[in-house]
């Protein structure tokens, strides 16, 4: 009895891995180093395998989460149609084009932008600006903390509501967490602040779906004049929860202008998915009047409802256009085999390519995976730094000194086809050179990884990063 019991749980074990098996093959837009990945845990772990599949091997919002998203999408107003008479060099053309055929909004002119000077600094101007806000303030935050900073938002947010501007505070339910359990919360909602958390996780998953689907954006929108973009979370440099880590340093660029409206529709459309506010007359407003500024700006939102791959698709062919000099800054570099090969075609064709990572990840199994590329990347010829002054968390790529992308997104799967990110596209030698002096501080804090040096690794820490990189497409 014990034997046929055996053989109906293998039987019925076989069945599962199969059936399994065949919809990791059936499902749509994957690459086939991810249904290697998969497949290999599946069968090499089949009960762990096959329930991690269920939990993270596809991207699912739930029903719920689904059924707004579509509602909010017939409410929103159309995007502008795509113009060829831009003011804008051909070269870069196909740049804002790619951008425009993910997101939808067309490059705006007439902005000005600026830097400020570190992560407590952005703080102390976004306070400012909200306590000068006449109409509405509009954040998304992927983690915002009750510290200093934290609390001083939350301070300002609820001055600005008590006066009478619409503030409407828009927080991830996993990385802001903390926030949503503290006083604060009830404080903000008390003063007249409306509140929503992004993508609340359901007791159910897979069902209510998928736990690691996150809002990972970082945007503040302030009377549609004023916005923000980097990749800075409301949060001190301290960074309590990874404070082994800290300080985190950040990049964000406040920006006034007509890209302020593109970041609006980006907020509406997250806020709507999870509120049942109607915000769409909003964006019929007329844009925000152009300044006396040649700065060229696009919006870049993604996420699991636009199409597979697009952060790929477009830092990829950044790269690709780069003729002198790409300088790329990122904490976290999980890449596609595209991406990577673009890297080392780069450094191979001429163009003198940079990345600085952090020399200490507070993600051990990014960070193995991360180090396993290093190898190809020096000997094709690109130069790799790691910062030493604490994690380097900007996200920031500069080339031949007039174009820079700046947001939330990292290079790794996640980004890719995980979370809800937003990016800006500049045309801008000035934005450009202010940000590439930034990436040059960062520069002067890190020392260079040489080819030497990776090559005298020893065996068991080449084993380990190449066998994490073997699941870099699951991470």
């Amino acid at each position: 009895m014990f034997a046929d019991e055996r053989d109906l749980f293998l039987a019925l074990l076989f069945v599962a891995e199969l059936l399994t098996s065949i919809r990791v093959l059936l499902r749509p837009h994957r690459q086939p180093a991810t249904r290697i990945a998969w497949l290999v845990v599946i069968h090499m772990l089949p009960l762990v395998g096959m329930l991690t599949y269920l939990l993270f091997g596809e991207v699912y919002l739930g029903q719920r989460l689904s059924r707004q998203f579509r509602r909010a999408k017939k409410q929103l107003p159309a995007k502008a149609e795509w113009q060829l008479s831009l003011d804008l060099p051909d070269v870069y053309l196909p740049l804002f084009k790619l951008a425009y055929s993910i997101s939808g909004f067309l490059p705006v002119g007439g902005n000005r932008a600026s830097l400020p000077a570190d992560s407590n600094a952005v703080i102390d101007q976004l306070v400012t600006d909200i306590a000068q806000a006449q109409q509405h303030v509009h954040i998304v935050f992927y983690i915002w903390l009750p510290d200093h900073n934290g609390s001083k938002m939350v301070e300002a947010i609820q001055d600005a509501a008590l006066r009478g501007v619409q503030c409407r505070v828009l927080v991830d339910s996993l990385g802001s967490r903390s926030l949503i359990h503290s006083k604060h919360w009830q404080t903000m909602q008390a003063a007249g602040v409306k509140l929503a958390q992004a993508l609340p996780i359901g007791k159910l998953p897979p069902f209510t779906g998928r736990i690691d689907v996150r809002n990972h954006r970082k945007i503040v929108v302030i009377d549609q004049q004023i916005t923000y973009c980097g990749s800075q979370n409301c949060a001190d440099p301290a960074f309590l929860p990874k404070a082994a880590f800290a300080p985190w340093v950040d990049m964000m660029l406040r920006f006034e202008g007509p890209i302020a409206q593109q970041n609006q529709y980006l907020f509406a459309s997250d806020w709507m998915m999870h509120v049942r506010e109607d915000l769409s007359a909003l964006l019929k407003q007329p844009a925000p009047t152009s300044l006396d500024s040649t700065v060229w700006a696009q919006i870049l939102g993604t996420g699991p409802t636009v199409r597979a791959s697009a952060v790929s698709e477009m830092f990829t062919l950044l790269i690709h256009s780069a003729r002198q000099q790409l300088f790329i800054t990122t904490p976290y570099y999980v890449p596609d085999e595209s991406m990577h090969n673009a890297l080392c075609t780069a450094a191979y064709r001429g163009v003198e390519v940079k990345i600085i990572f952090p020399a200490r990840n507070d993600s051990w199994i990014v960070s193995a995976a991360s180090r396993s590329y290093y190898a190809s990347l020096l000997q094709a010829g690109v130069q790799i730094y790691e910062y030493t002054g604490g994690l380097l968390h900007a996200k920031t790529l500069t080339f031949d000194g007039q174009i820079s992308m700046i947001g939330s997104a990292n290079l790794d799967r996640r980004s890719f086809d995980l979370n809800y990110e937003n990016n800006m596209l500049i045309y801008s030698d000035i934005v450009t050179a202010q940000i590439l002096a930034r990436q040059q501080e960062y520069l002067a804090g890190s020392k260079p990884v040489t080819l030497k040096q990776v090559q005298a690794w020893r065996l068991p820490r080449r084993l380990w990063n190449n066998s994490i990189a073997i699941l870099g497409p699951l991470l």
